[in-house]
C-alpha cells in the first residue's frame, strides 16, 4: 500500500517575527518612538528588574528597580544642569507604583534637602528638612507638609518644639528664644501663639538678654 505524505502545516512568518519582537529578559537599549531609551531587564514586554531609563525631552535618568513597567523598589533619579549639562542627583531611595515611597533623600534647587519617609510621592512620616536659610525641621510629615510633632531650629538657634498642622505651628508647643534667654510655652493656631506663659530660660548665657528679667509671680 502506497504511503501518502501530507505537507506539514507551516506557521505564518509573522508569528516568528512576533516572538523575536517580544521583550523578555535582559535586552540592550530599546528606543521608544518619542526618543526615550531603556536598557535593562524585561518581563512580558514590560520593564521588570534592573534597568536604566533616559527621557529624551528632559534628559532625566532613572536607574534602579522596575516592576511591571513602573519604577518600584530602589533607584535614583537625576537631571542635567541647564548650564553645565552635568547630571545632578534629585532623588535616591524607595519607589512604589512609579512614585517615591519609603525612605529616600531629595535634593531641591537652592541647596535644600529632605531625608526621610515618603508615601505616594509626598513627604509623609518622619523626616528632616534642611532649608535654604539654614533652618532645620525634624519631625512628622503629612501630605508633604510638617504635620504632627516636630522641631524647627532657626539659623540663630532659636527653636520651636511642639505640634504642627498644614505646615504651621498648631497645638501645644514651646518656643525657645535662646538669643534672649526666654521660653514661651503655650497654645498655637496657624503659626500664631494664642495663649501661654513667658519665662526666663538660660538668660545668664544668652548673647542678647533682655534688659530686665521677667518678674516671678
Amino acid at each position: 500500500m502506497p504511503i501518502i505524505k501530507y505537507p506539514r502545516a507551516t506557521e505564518p512568518l509573522w508569528h516568528e517575527w512576533d516572538r523575536k519582537a517580544q521583550k523578555h529578559g535582559l535586552r540592550h537599549t530599546v528606543y521608544a518612538v518619542n526618543g526615550d531609551q531603556y536598557t535593562g531587564e524585561w518581563l512580558d514586554n514590560l520593564k521588570h528588574g534592573k534597568g536604566t531609563q533616559v527621557w529624551k525631552c528632559t534628559g532625566a535618568i532613572y536607574s534602579g528597580d522596575w516592576k511591571f513597567g513602573k519604577r518600584d523598589g530602589y533607584g535614583s533619579y537625576s537631571i542635567p544642569d541647564p548650564i553645565t549639562k552635568e547630571y545632578k542627583k534629585v532623588y535616591t531611595g524607595g519607589w512604589k507604583n512609579d512614585k517615591k515611597c519609603g525612605y529616600g533623600v531629595t535634593f531641591y534647587p537652592g541647596g535644600e534637602c529632605y531625608e526621610g519617609e515618603w508615601s505616594r510621592g509626598l513627604r509623609s512620616g518622619w523626616g528632616r528638612m534642611y532649608y535654604q536659610d539654614g533652618s532645620i525641621y525634624e519631625g512628622q510629615w503629612l501630605q508633604d507638609q510638617p504635620g504632627g510633632q516636630g522641631m524647627l531650629q532657626l539659623p540663630n538657634e532659636n527653636r520651636y518644639e511642639g505640634g504642627w498642622k498644614d505646615g504651621k505651628k498648631h497645638g501645644p508647643g514651646k518656643f525657645f528664644y535662646l538669643n534672649k534667654g526666654q521660653l514661651f510655652e503655650g497654645i498655637w493656631a496657624a503659626d500664631i501663639p494664642k495663649s501661654g506663659i513667658l519665662i526666663d530660660f538660660g538668660r545668664d548665657k544668652a548673647p542678647a538678654p533682655t534688659q530686665y528679667p521677667i518678674p516671678k509671680v
